[in-house]
């Protein structure tokens, strides 16, 4: 695009236009200045300068000031900010870490074109096309670059393989990929089932239906929607989880803006679960399309909700597109619960302040204390059966679940941070794979009976010196319960899939006990609920 001959057309057209409309509206002025300021730097400015940064800085900087979520968005990064809620992407198909400058496979996807031709979890890929893949020089994007390509294209991988020193040549057609939104869906115990919904993407309601159904064939009578750390997705997806809760008619969600009249969503007779107990857990992770779906269960005094306050984003925005491929994400109207709450909290002191609300919410104590937590009576409201809940932003759950600080040790944490337990389970995996799968045919029988020894902590221990993680004992011991359970569930996950890292990790979760008890007895369920 000539950026030069642009803003000159912008500006005569701007000065036509205003000068044959008077007197001129003040967005007209406002267009005029912006164009006018555009010519003059790009004529009279001392230095060059880069129009098209100067364009989208300035744009960046006008949406900063409007709300939080209102945001500009590059040509070259419209694909990739759509990508995780359109569910797709083409490619080879696996998950990988970087692991020592090696692009390291955590696993291939199901189905995929890896999988097909034999490529496992623990897969180092040394070359790609005959070019070594390894070094300082490989980042996300180179392997974005060399591995995601158009359906059916080829791309050949020399990969080293446990302790064989031959390389093993892969030939691998790219296809279509799909990015599932359920990490994990099974049955606990007592005929109640788990979902561990990731994100609200294009297709979550229609995985959403099957993974009900398989828990449904399985006898499930409660159900427990994991929606931690979910931080939304798109509206019409969030409205369609809800139908399958409610009976017929009943409000799900409405928008409001000054410039967008109010816009109701209703539930349909075809939902599959509107009967059956449900238990949903949220917390200061769950926004937008996660605080739709607590916010009408909760208010319908549909289901039960638990963990901590969510986080209060309650702002629709419309994706308008700009000439050069660009995009603008503006706000334009407010979320409502089916009571009238807004799911926004605040951000009149800016956005700066706004992305610090978290960091305040644990110097306050929200996170463990439910009675730090203080809402205001005039945003008092009733849920169907005459409940009383809170607007102001966030969901607020029925039970209060203080967050679990008993393996959060600085040990644990630079274990993580480094990358530690990846690494050390990757390995483990690499060399253990066969005897694994010898001993545990079935992962049932792993999950009841595989120990984390001490021999493999020493080796963890070595690992995190070579890492340069400092290891305290002491610190250790506090963590002792979480580290294992991590090292338990990363393994599980390298030789079957994520869905048994949820299944490993999740029996010491006290939030899901608490919600196990629950959806176990009709008494108390429904004693929540009065």
């Amino acid at each position: 695009m000539n950026i030069k001959l642009l803003l000159t057309n912008v500006l005569l057209f701007a000065t036509v236009f205003v000068y044959a409309q008077q007197p001129h509206s003040k967005a007209q002025q406002n267009a005029q200045k912006f164009a006018t300021t555009l010519y003059l730097i790009d004529n009279f400015y001392v230095d060059s300068a880069n129009s098209e940064k100067v364009v989208e800085d300035a744009i960046t900087a006008a949406l900063k000031e409007l709300d939080p979520h209102s945001a500009y968005i590059s040509k070259k990064d419209v694909e990739k900010a759509n990508e995780p809620l359109v569910g797709s992407f083409e490619g080879i198909g696996v998950t990988f870490q970087l692991i020592r400058d090696t692009i390291t496979v955590i696993g291939p996807t199901p189905g995929g074109p890896s999988e097909k031709v034999g490529i496992m979890a623990g897969d180092q890929f040394i070359k790609i096309d005959g070019e070594d893949a390894f070094g300082k020089k490989i980042d996300n994007e180179y392997v974005q670059q060399h591995l995601r390509g158009k359906k059916g294209t080829k791309v050949t991988v020399s990969v080293k393989r446990g302790n064989d020193p031959e390389l093993m040549d892969f030939e691998i057609t790219r296809d279509k990929i799909p990015l599932n939104s359920i990490n994990a869906a099974f049955m606990m115990e007592k005929k109640v089932g788990y979902i561990k919904l990731d994100r609200f993407a294009q297709d979550s309601d229609k995985e959403f239906k099957a993974a009900m159904q398989k828990l449904q064939d399985q006898g499930m009578n409660s159900l427990i929607l994991d929606l931690r750390s979910n931080s939304g997705g798109y509206l019409n997806t969030a409205i369609a989880m809800v139908d399958e809760f409610l009976k017929a008619d009943q409000l799900i969600v409405y928008t409001e803006g000054l410039r967008s009249s109010r816009q109701e969503w209703k539930s349909t007779d075809k939902g599959i679960y509107t009967e059956g107990r449900l238990i949903v857990l949220i917390d200061e992770g769950s926004a937008s399309a996660s605080e739709i779906l607590s916010g009408a269960v909760q208010d319908h005094d549909r289901g039960v909700l638990i963990g901590r306050r969510s986080f209060g984003k309650g702002l629709v925005q419309r994706p308008f597109n700009l000439p050069d491929g660009s995009m603008i994400r503006l706000t334009t109207a407010r979320y409502h619960t089916p009571t009238g709450r807004c799911i926004q909290r605040p951000y009149e002191s800016g956005t700066e302040d706004y992305y610090k609300e978290m960091t305040k919410r644990l110097e306050h104590g929200e996170y463990f204390h439910a009675d730090s937590i203080h809402f205001p009576d005039s945003l008092r409201y009733k849920t169907d059966k005459g409940r009383i809940v809170y607007g102001g932003g966030g969901i607020m759950p029925d039970i209060f679940m203080p967050a679990d600080t008993s393996f959060n040790s600085k040990l644990y944490t630079n274990l993580v941070r480094k990358g530690v337990f990846n690494k050390y389970t990757v390995d483990y995996v690499m060399a253990n794979r066969e005897q694994i799968k010898n001993e545990f045919p079935e992962f049932k029988q792993y999950n009841q009976d595989f120990q984390v020894t001490d021999a493999m902590i020493d080796a963890v221990k070595k690992l995190a010196k070579n890492e340069k993680v400092e290891w305290n004992d002491e610190e250790y011991k506090r963590s002792e319960k979480y580290i294992k359970l991590q090292i338990k569930a990363l393994i599980a996950r390298n030789v079957w899939e994520m869905q048994q890292y949820y299944e490993v990790t999740l029996a010491e979760d006290p939030t899901i006990r608490k919600a196990i008890d629950i959806a176990s007895s009709e008494k108390i369920y429904r004693s929540m609920l009065k």
